[in-house]
Formats: structure tokens, C-alpha cells, sequence
């Protein structure tokens, strides 16, 4: 297939890559799995016990996942396409 300015296979790069970015953002979305950290992940701040046996497997303090959480409502979709329609917007 033609594929103007791109290299072969350049279709099926972007796709993967997308796959790839929304199956890392559904684990980290998927919330604690494990054993709960006694310190956040992020910050090194001690995360409460109370916090600990109320979501176990917690990684990250209270603070640091408000920040997380609004980082992943900011993010937008990635269209790769570049369609005509994601341009006019």
C-alpha cells in the first residue's frame, strides 16, 4: 500500500503504539494491586495506616494521587490519523 511521505508498516507502528499507551493507562487506572507501601511511591511522604487497610495495595499518598488523577482527566485522546475532521478542531 502506498503510503505517501511514511515508511512501510508505518500504519501498523501507530496502531501498536496507541494499544500499547491505552493498555498502560487502563493498568495504572486499575488501581492497587499488592502489598500497600508504608511511603508514597512518588514523594517518599509516610501514607497513613488507615489509608493502607482501606485500599490495600496503595502505593501512592493522598496528594500524590489527586495529582495523578487530574493529570489523566487532562489527558486527551491521540488520534494518530490526522483524518481531515481531528484537524478541524
Amino acid at each position: 500500500m502506498a503510503g505517501g511521505w511514511s515508511r512501510d508498516g508505518a500504519e501498523n507502528a501507530q496502531m501498536e503504539a496507541s494499544i500499547q499507551e491505552e493498555l498502560q493507562r487502563l493498568k495504572l487506572r486499575r488501581g492497587p494491586v499488592g502489598e500497600s507501601f508504608p511511603e508514597c511511591a512518588e514523594c517518599g511522604e509516610e501514607i497513613p495506616l488507615a489509608r493502607r487497610e482501606a485500599l490495600p495495595g496503595v502505593k501512592l499518598c493522598v496528594a500524590c494521587a489527586s495529582e495523578r488523577q487530574g493529570r489523566d482527566a487532562r489527558r486527551g485522546g491521540i488520534n494518530r490519523r490526522g483524518s481531515k475532521d481531528s484537524q478541524l478542531k
